[in-house]
């Protein structure tokens, strides 16, 4: 009341506290654990969204020209194609845009396929990551010279 402008504007800077919680990654092993694999294969993940996006243009790019005829309506252009792609190679399948004819069927099928093999390739290299970094964790460990036993830090 005193004051003659808002000061509502203050609550929003209070959520700024809530970027705290990301430094409680710095106590997790496990945090930085993930954090270390995902350095480890950072250019294989890369390389395989590279991989994922060229196959998402080719195979919109290929049904736009096979069902093109068919739909005009549903397959205008190539960017629009790029829906049917996207939630093709995600298998998630809403079913609002399909393909009708026996060739675009046939590429979708194959196309279906293909994403499921894609989004398993990363899962793939996460968990060889993850092998690897556990193998490397357990070599460090110090041995006794006398017993042979592992000394955990």
């Amino acid at each position: 009341m005193l004051i003659p402008f808002d000061l509502r504007f203050l609550r929003a800077i209070r959520l700024i506290r809530v970027f705290r919680l990301f430094k409680l990654g710095r106590y997790n092993e496990s945090a930085k654990q993930f954090s270390r694999v995902l350095k480890a294969k950072k250019a294989e993940l890369l390389t395989t969204v590279f991989i994922i996006f060229i196959l998402l243009i080719v195979a919109s790019s290929l049904l736009y020209y096979i069902e093109h005829q068919a739909q005009p309506e549903k397959f205008a252009n190539i960017p629009e194609a790029m829906w049917w792609g996207v939630v093709t190679l995600t298998t998630v399948g809403y079913g609002d845009i399909y393909p009708i004819t026996t060739l675009g069927k046939f590429l979708g099928a194959i196309i279906s396929l293909l994403g499921i093999g894609l989004f398993a390739l990363p899962t793939g290299l996460i968990s060889a990551g993850f092998i690897e970094e556990i193998a490397k964790k357990q070599k460090t460990r110090a041995r006794c010279p006398k017993c042979g036993t592992t000394i955990d830090d």
